[in-house]
């Protein structure tokens, strides 16, 4: 199983970017889907993640400006980021969970001041 994210960038304060993930390898859908980031010099952080019910949970930080969603025909994990801040500056990885975890390679974002 593979895990590719893409969609970063460069973006302004207040702007908004939209991160895909693609899941090949897997003929199933995955129990549990969620987004991370890592920004320099701190720990990667769980940002967002949903199930295959639909649950989802957010951490504080994104909570009301970042929204977690999944196509499970296509395999697919979608981040759709408004508002954003400088404090989102950070790499974003996408991440698959079943009876195995799978990491994405991450995607860089960079919001300007």
């Amino acid at each position: 199983v593979q895990l590719q994210a893409s969609g970063g960038g460069l973006v302004q304060t207040g702007g908004s970017l939209r991160l895909s993930c693609a899941a090949s390898g897997s003929s199933f859908s995955f129990p549990v889907m969620a987004w991370y980031r890592q920004a320099p010099e701190k720990r990667r952080e769980l940002i967002a993640v949903q199930t295959n019910r639909g649950d989802t949970n957010y951490s504080d930080s994104v909570k009301g400006r970042f929204t977690i969603s999944r196509d499970d025909a296509k395999n697919m994990v979608y981040l759709e980021m408004n508002s954003l801040k400088p404090e989102d500056t950070a790499v974003y990885y996408c991440q698959a969970s079943g009876s195995r975890t799978y990491w994405g390679q991450g995607t860089q974002v960079t919001v300007s001041s």
